[in-house]
């Protein structure tokens, strides 16, 4: 069975189509349980995300702030398996028809087996992976084996990326490129600064690829100050938050989830926001 990296393209090429970025919300699979989990990622799809990214939690997330470490740990300690992840990954998109995506370090990947995974994530409905840590140069494995099962192969930019790096990563993803927004780790933050814009306008100049724009957005004015110049917001602390903030009661928690995906799917859609990002896009 193929993955669904064309669903993906065509989600992403619809919402450059109304002028606007496409949401994307992340949640790591077995959080707060797996079923709790699966229903709190459809609920961010039903309420205004466009894609999904779900993490495979492990014990070192390099890239991971305090808030997604403690949900992992949540996740870990109830015993979570890459089996589960990939349930998650099936149950969301049977539930909505959304591109889902598998954000994950490598050495689980490595374990399972590259040729297994891909195959497994395929047969789940998968779109594809994020893998922060995986060199370009060691990548090749990889992409071949997504190629075949039809995934996404998306690869993150940081601010220190020279441009020279960041065409060699651009040229060896696809899907989209996952633009870090700040040096650091993931969470929310006050502001998203300007060396976001910097890095898309310079990403944006070695590829066609959409960029989507992590690591820091927690509210519709952030979402909608990001969505000016880029393709896509990716929202995972605030989400987490949410949850952790409902302290075991489920249906507080999925609905707060499922009101933040609307507050900032409204802050992706401004008008104001997706006139500014069109005229950047003409320029």
């Amino acid at each position: 069975m193929a993955g669904n990296i064309e669903l993906l393209r065509t989600v992403l090429a619809q919402a450059k189509a109304e002028d606007r970025a496409a949401l994307v919300g992340y949640l790591p699979a077995g959080f707060p349980t797996i079923d709790g989990g699966i229903r709190a990622m459809t609920e961010m799809l039903d309420g205004g995300c466009d894609i999904v990214e779900v993490g495979l939690p492990h014990s070192d997330p390099v890239l991971d702030g305090p808030v997604i470490q403690t949900a992992d740990d949540i996740a870990l300690r109830a015993g979570i398996r890459i089996t589960d992840v990939l349930r998650t990954v099936r149950e969301v998109h049977a539930a909505t028809g959304a591109p889902v995506l598998c954000m994950t370090y490598w050495n689980p990947v490595d374990a399972y087996g590259v040729e297994r995974f891909a195959a497994d994530l395929a047969e789940a409905g998968g779109a594809g992976c994020i893998l922060p840590d995986l060199p370009v140069e060691e990548s090749e494995v990889w992409r071949k084996a997504a190629a075949q099962h039809g995934l996404a192969t998306v690869f993150v930019v940081a601010p220190s990326s020279r441009d020279e790096r960041l065409a060699k990563i651009t040229a060896a993803g696809s899907g989209f490129v996952y633009a870090a927004s700040l040096m650091g780790v993931t969470g929310t933050r006050e502001s998203v600064g300007r060396e976001a814009e910097d890095l898309v306008a310079r990403t944006r100049a070695t590829t066609d690829l959409p960029v989507c724009v992590g690591l820091g957005v927690s509210n519709a004015a952030q979402a909608a100050e990001v969505a000016r110049f880029a393709d896509g917001v990716i929202v995972g602390s605030a989400f987490v938050k949410c949850l952790l903030a409902a302290d075991g009661d489920t249906d507080a928690g999925l609905a707060a989830v499922r009101t933040l995906a609307g507050q900032l799917g409204e802050g992706v859609r401004r008008s104001g926001a997706a006139g500014d990002r069109a005229a950047d896009i003409a320029r």
